[in-house]
Parts: structure tokens; sequence; C-alpha cells
């Protein structure tokens, strides 16, 4: 049964939150970063980009900049940018976006649950990646960007969350994206309990968006229970920040695939080589979209196309064979445009189908791409039947909502 915690988080004050949180930095552009950080002295990209404020430039990733990173975080603590919580709390956070409404519950996962299965995994995670989040974790002391998280719907948990959200949150703010944020903090005893007492009756919980961020987490504890002699896995090494959605609340989107080139061959030989394993049907419209799975979408020379597997390719009895993206790299990527690794070519790119169809045309039509390939979305369903039968999806398979903001709640992983 999932163990998940409440914390002291640190937060901005209400004055000031619409200010400091932030989107992944790996979200702008250089020239919006510089402006960002020229205009904004509350950004929670300060503490990410130290260097700025010093202008002493530091290598990424390293011990200096690392702790330059912590000092900033500790400055913005110091100057009650951040206050901390007086007494353990959950957070109910709640995002608009695009007209869809996602209401989940900010806690801390235990690493216990990562190494006991009860937190499921449906990605392979890189071990140098890992030990790059361990470290910076290590030296940062602090986690401020939650694990998606889902998990099967509760009614206990649903009660509860439809009580709070009738109250006037801490945060309410819209950010320039058009993405409004509420937040409460729950810090009422008798409704922590009940909280924690639900998820106790929760089987799994499912990582959405993560896997390293989990995996890096699980390696740090382990190496911080070492050294500690007084070790009893109370400590706040051995749980990590996430938010954990009911499923009803999560959107998967599909996640597209954008191509260099045509691996030598000529439209027309595509083509016909396509029309080995699939019915290929031209679409006169600007953006053809899939409607079912095993459909696919290809942008070529302007022109779009339906592409439907013959019914051979589909494996009804392997999870991960019958998922849209190996069906397309086991027989068009791979046999025909010599893309053997995802992880590795630099042919290949991937497009986040919350961008829609219209992206993948732009793309193509600018010519920085050749041809482009849209997937129909992987379902709930799905990724939780590759969870529990421990198998593991191809790398860029599932887009998920809601992204959360850097910078809402903070959670410090010593107990000092």
């Amino acid at each position: 049964m999932a163990d998940i915690l409440p914390f002291k988080g640190f937060r901005a004050t209400p004055d000031k939150v619409h200010l400091v949180a932030t989107r992944s930095v790996d979200n702008y552009p250089k020239e919006d970063l510089r402006h960002k950080l020229a205009s904004n002295p509350f950004s929670f990209l300060h503490i990410i980009n130290p260097d700025y404020s010093d202008g002493k430039r530091t290598k990424p990733g390293s011990v200096e900049r690392l702790k330059k990173i912590k000092h900033k975080f500790l400055q913005f603590v110091s100057e009650e940018i951040f206050v901390q919580e007086q007494k353990p709390a959950y957070y109910l956070y709640q995002q608009y976006k695009d007209g869809n409404v996602y209401t989940g519950i900010i806690g801390c996962s235990s690493v216990a649950d990562y190494e006991k299965g009860i937190i499921k995994i449906h990605e392979h995670t890189l071990t140098e990646r890992e030990e790059k989040l361990k470290h910076y974790l290590e030296i940062c002391d602090f986690n401020a960007e939650p694990v998606l998280f889902s998990y099967e719907n509760s009614s206990s948990i649903d009660d509860i969350v439809n009580l709070t959200i009738l109250k006037k949150p801490a945060y309410d703010f819209t950010t320039t994206d058009r993405v409004r944020h509420k937040m409460w903090v729950i810090s009422n005893g008798a409704t922590v309990t009940a909280i924690r007492e639900a998820f106790s009756k929760v089987k799994a919980v499912y990582i959405a968006d993560g896997h390293h961020r989990s995996a890096s987490s699980s390696r740090l504890a382990h190496e911080l229970a070492e050294k500690n002699p007084s070790h009893d896995g109370t400590e706040n090494y051995n749980f990590y920040l996430g938010i954990f959605f009911p499923e009803n609340q999560l959107r998967i989107y599909d996640f597209n695939r954008v191509v260099a080139d045509t691996n030598g061959l000529s439209s027309k030989d595509l083509l016909s080589k396509l029309k080995e394993n699939f019915k290929v049907t031209p679409h006169h419209q600007n953006e053809y979209r899939p409607e079912l799975p095993h459909k696919f979408s290809m942008y070529l020379e302007g022109e779009w196309y339906e592409l439907a597997a013959k019914p051979n390719l589909i494996d009804k009895k392997d999870p991960v064979k019958k998922l849209d993206a190996s069906i397309l790299s086991d027989f068009i990527l791979s046999p025909v445009l010599g893309i053997k690794d995802l992880k590795t070519d630099k042919r290949i790119s991937f497009v986040p189908g919350i961008k829609g169809m219209g992206e993948l045309k732009r793309l193509v039509d600018i010519g920085k791409f050749k041809l482009a390939f849209g997937l129909y979305p992987v379902q709930m369903p799905e990724l939780k039947n590759i969870a529990d039968t421990n198998n593991i999806m191809p790398p860029k398979t599932t887009w998920v909502e809601p992204k959360m903001r850097n910078g809402l709640v903070v959670y410090k992983l010593s107990d000092n």
C-alpha cells in the first residue's frame, strides 16, 4: 500500500508566487531566459541560474555551480521570498489549461515504495543521468520539481478534495502562457491523517513523468543511509517530492516523430515500401490526426497520408509490441528509414502532441525535417498494463499533462 507523507514545504509568499513560479529552465530560449532573469528578481530561475547574479560563470553540474544553487535558495529563504510551513501539510494543486482542469495532491512519496514496486515504472532510466540528478540533489539539498504520479480513483480522496476546493485557496494566479494555477494548504491534523490513511489503501501508484527523478532519489537515499550511523528510515532523504493525480485527471497526449531524411529513398519509393505493411491513403486536409490505434499520420512533401497497419503487424499478446510507437519503429523507422536507436540517432526528433499536427507540418515545411509521423496517444490502461507486467515502453511514447511550474512548493532533503 502507498505511503504518501505530508511535509513542511517551503513556498513563496502569496504576493510573490506569480513571480517566483516558473516553467522548467529547458523550456526557455536563451533570449527569453535572459529577459526573465533581468526583469524579475523573484523568479525561481535565479536559483537554477545563480551565475546571473554575480556574473561569475561556473560549469553546469559542477560542485561549484551546485553550491551556488543551494546558496541562492537559502538566500530566497532568508529574504522571506520562501517561507517554510510550520507543520506538515499536503498541498492541493489545481491547473486550468486549454479547457482542461487538473486537480492533484502534492506530498512525499517513499523510496521504500519505489523499491518494493508499489510505485510502478514503465520506462528505463540511464545510469549517467541518474548519477547527475543524485549529485544535484545531494549538494543542493532540495527538491522543487515533483514527480508526476497517477493512482486509481479513490472516493475517499475525492471527498477530501471536493471539500477543500470549496475554501479559498492560498494561491490563485494566471501565468503569461494563459494557465491558471490554484493551490490550497492542507495542514489540519484530522484532514492530514485522513489523506494519509486514504492513500494507504491505494495498492499502487504509477509514474507518469519522472522516472529519473525517482531513481536518483533512491540512489541518494541509499548513500546517505550508509553514511548515517543513526539512520532509522524517517529522515527526509527517504522521501521525495511528488504530485498525485487520480487517473481521470491526467491527459496522455501522443508523442510524435519528425525525421531529417528519407534514407536515400525517393518519395515514390518510400510510399511503395510503406504499402508492403500499411494501407496508405492520401488525405487532402491541412492537418490529419490519427483517430484510432494502429493508424498513423504521415506528412511528406506537402501532403498528408493515413497509414493503417495491416493486421499481421499487431501482436495482441505483447503489450509493448502492439504499441503504435513500437509498430512505427519496427516496421518503418528501423527497416525503411534506417533509424535503429531512438535515443542516439540524430536524424530523428520528437514533438509533443500538445503542439498539434500543425507543428509537424511547420517543421517539414520550413525544411528542418523531411517527413513527420503522428501517432494515436497511449491510453491509461495500456500504460498501467505495461507497468504491471514489468515491461518497458519505447522512448518518447507518452506526453502527459499537466506540467507543473517549478518553485511552487520546495521539499528540503536534510532534516535541519
